[in-house]
């Protein structure tokens, strides 16, 4: 009991002080334990507990969980050519690497470890010099479907071919496309496999994909001091980073996720495919719809935590496992420009360290 009450206080410190006024101005973070004997939420600033927030990228996970589901149903395999599945106009062109069109060897795979080679419509410059990061962090919200996506993709150079060994670059264009082809396999909407997968069998009654640009329940998100309410652009994109959550079910969905309710646990091994990104907000491991944080030993040789496992999300937005403690992670710090991903960081690490 006493270890117990001494891990509550010092993470409901942790949280409060995730909250500075200048780099973060909300936040919310839960911790529990494999077995549930240790289990707390905490909120500061601009949140409560029970605030629904843009979980961001980390709708990847959840992107996974169906994605993987479908293959033990065989309804989908890794290996399968993307052209399998979209049509010709989604395809066409997709791929042009120094004179070479490898579009048609574009497979499932390469979309969902980020080694397709597909430029990053998010982050990628454009001959003008500017992103579509730039444009939606002056507050300029428009929407961005796949159809909008593609026809950017097209004009861009992509990183590399397709499954180059040792390759990989973080792409928000790869889940656009995997979101179109969970629709073509599925024939129903991506609002409607969410519901069918995730969130009515969790009974995640607070858990949705944006869509309805006049919804206003989600807490807003911060590019520096700067507070951005982009309803248009976040109602487009669903499989990438549309969901709307609270830490609570972040939570539940966390859980059964490595517990196997998706699909056979000891397949946690296989998305193990590690390679190293490097976008903002700085250094992790990508697998197969999977990131690890990456700590260096040197920074924490006698203590290091191991595995975490799990999902970062651009808005400061995190739902990570570690099994050497059997502690799982949630929460958000709702700040873009990273800086609320290292605070994240670093509370993560001292509650692992503190259990």
């Amino acid at each position: 009991m006493a270890r117990k009450k001494m891990n509550r206080e010092r993470f409901e410190h942790l949280a409060d002080k995730m909250v500075d006024g200048k780099a973060v101005f909300s936040a919310v973070m839960k911790a529990e334990s494999g077995d549930g004997a240790l289990s707390w939420i905490s909120a500061a600033g601009g949140m409560e507990s029970d605030s629904r927030y843009f979980i961001a990228s980390v709708t990847k996970l959840y992107m996974t969980a169906i994605i993987m589901k479908y293959i033990e149903e065989g309804r989908l395999a890794l290996e399968q050519k993307i052209s399998d599945h979209l049509a010709e106009e989604y395809c066409r062109g997709l791929h042009l690497f120094r004179g070479v069109d490898y579009s048609a060897d574009l497979t499932i795979y390469h979309l969902i470890t980020n080694t397709s080679g597909i430029p990053d419509y998010f982050f990628h410059k454009q001959d003008n010099g500017r992103t579509v990061a730039d444009e939606l962090m002056e507050g300029k919200d428009e929407p961005w479907p796949p159809e909008r996506t593609i026809e950017l993709i097209r004009q861009l150079k992509p990183k590399f071919a397709p499954g180059t060994r040792g390759k990989a670059a973080y792409s928000d264009s790869n889940y656009q496309l995997l979101g179109k082809i969970l629709e073509r396999v599925a024939g129903k909407s991506i609002e409607d496999i969410f519901q069918e997968v995730i969130f009515l069998p969790l009974a995640l009654t607070n858990s949705y994909i944006y869509s309805d640009v006049g919804d206003e329940t989600p807490v807003p998100f911060y590019y520096g001091e700067r507070k951005l309410w982009l309803p248009r652009y976040l109602a487009s994109i669903g499989p990438e980073g549309g969901v709307v959550s609270t830490a609570d079910e972040v939570m539940i969905f966390l859980k059964e996720f490595f517990a196997g309710r998706f699909f056979p646990k000891e397949k946690i091994e296989q998305l193990k495919r590690w390679n190293m990104i490097y976008p903002p907000p700085g250094l992790f491991m990508f697998g197969v719809g999977l990131e690890k944080l990456w700590i260096p030993k040197i920074l924490m040789p006698f203590n290091h935590p191991g595995e975490i496992l799990g999902f970062w999300g651009q808005t400061g937005s995190f739902a990570f496992y570690n099994p050497g403690k059997d502690i799982y992670l949630c929460g958000t710090t709702n700040q873009i420009n990273g800086k609320g991903h290292r605070k994240a960081t670093s509370a993560i690490l001292k509650v692992i360290k503190g259990v």
